[in-house]
């Protein structure tokens, strides 16, 4: 049976029917992507190559011992100056103890030495009232010596009591000034024999508050590795803590994506743990000094010519408002959407050479100086009698 002329004309009608609405729907979306890609979609960068970073402060231990106790564990919130871990204090007492007393003994020893310029300096007064007495004596026989009164025997006497006088004075003096250059220009309390003294005191109990290990930073702890009874040394990590209130984003661009990025410009960020439902907002604050592979412990080497191009990454740090942190707390490690708008190019691609590090301070530090330095004031006084020189 055969088809009539007219229905394919009536098919092709149909066919133009649904498909010129279907080109005009895909050519007005085309037009609009255009537009939205020239007045906004041209002025943002994205990449999931971002993660979570942060200060990873290390505690350690600056003096040797056994771990008594210890009172921080994985995952407890801790705030500056919390006692962490308890070492054996034993040893840097007994050390302290030494140290207190050697200072006392320095302190009374270089009394002594004043004491002795003021008996050295009676000496010498003495000796000299020796030395005239004598003089008087050989002038006395001398004047006599004419008229048989006294023999020449008597007249050798007086001059070698006045030789032995002279030898005396001459004595006393050397070990006046001796004694003198021990003690010129100082006091008892600032003697260098006292001051290193007091340095060994200083040095004892700051060994000995130290054997009390507490927080320098508010923070999270992490990655315990401390075990009661351990001896540990000087430098080794026991645990870490992280503040978690001053993480940032560390965003991998690529090298085509970074030509008009600027410090300053704003960023918009997801984070996995929390879905696109919650939004960070943020800077950029720096860019890295070079890509992954630059500092890579074995870098890759051009020279032979024997290469494959590859479109390398350069990290981009991203500053998060603290309050938006403190509402939805992010760990280092997480993975990170972000997205750069670069309308703004008023930044500058380096920081600023005065731009001041935003690194955390520790809020524990020595302040057991002061404490030390009262103790060896105290032991001073304590051993320093009568009027001070």
């Amino acid at each position: 049976m055969s088809q009539s002329p007219a229905e394919p004309t009536a098919t092709t009608s149909r066919r133009r029917r649904v498909l010129l609405p279907l080109i005009g729907v895909l050519l007005l979306a085309g037009v609009a992507g255009a537009i939205w890609w020239f007045f906004e979609g041209r002025w943002h960068e994205t990449t999931d190559d971002a993660y979570v970073a942060g200060d990873v402060v290390q505690i350690t231990p600056q003096v040797a011992g056994t771990v008594l106790a210890i009172h921080a564990d994985d995952t407890d919130v801790v705030k500056a100056g919390t006692p962490l871990v308890d070492l054996d204090p034993a040893d840097a007492r007994v050390a302290l103890d030494q140290a207190e007393a050697a200072l006392g003994q320095a302190v009374r020893e270089v009394r002594t030495l004043y004491t002795t310029n003021s008996s050295l300096a009676a000496v010498v007064a003495q000796r000299e009232a020796d030395l005239a007495k004598a003089r008087d004596d050989l002038t006395r026989r001398q004047a006599l010596a004419g008229t048989g009164a006294v023999s020449g025997e008597e007249i050798e006497h007086a001059r070698t009591g006045v030789q032995a006088a002279e030898a005396a004075l001459a004595t006393a003096r050397d070990q006046m000034l001796s004694n003198a250059a021990l003690t010129d220009g100082t006091t008892v309390e600032s003697h260098p024999n006292v001051a290193r003294a007091a340095a060994r005191v200083e040095e004892a109990f700051l060994a000995l508050r130290r054997t009390s290990i507490a927080a320098p930073i508010g923070g999270q702890v992490a990655k315990r590795g401390v075990q009661v009874g351990t001896r540990v040394a000087p430098g080794q990590p026991l645990m870490a803590i992280v503040p978690l209130d001053r993480v940032w984003v560390d965003a991998n661009f690529k090298e085509i994506q970074l030509r008009q990025m600027r410090i300053g410009q704003p960023v918009s960020l997801t984070a996995d743990l929390y879905g696109s439902r919650v939004q960070y907002s943020g800077r950029i604050v720096g860019l890295g000094a070079g890509t992954g592979a630059a500092f890579a412990l074995l870098p890759a080497q051009n020279a032979t010519g024997n290469w494959i191009k590859i479109v390398q990454r350069l990290p981009v740090r991203i500053a998060i408002e603290a309050g938006q942190l403190a509402e939805h707390p992010l760990r280092v490690g997480l993975s990170m959407q972000v997205d750069v708008d670069v309308h703004e190019q008023d930044g500058n691609q380096l920081t600023a050479s005065d731009a001041r590090s935003q690194a955390p301070r520790t809020a524990t530090a020595d302040d057991g100086q002061e404490a030390a330095r009262q103790t060896i004031r105290r032991i001073i006084a304590a051993n320093l009698s009568g009027p001070r020189h």
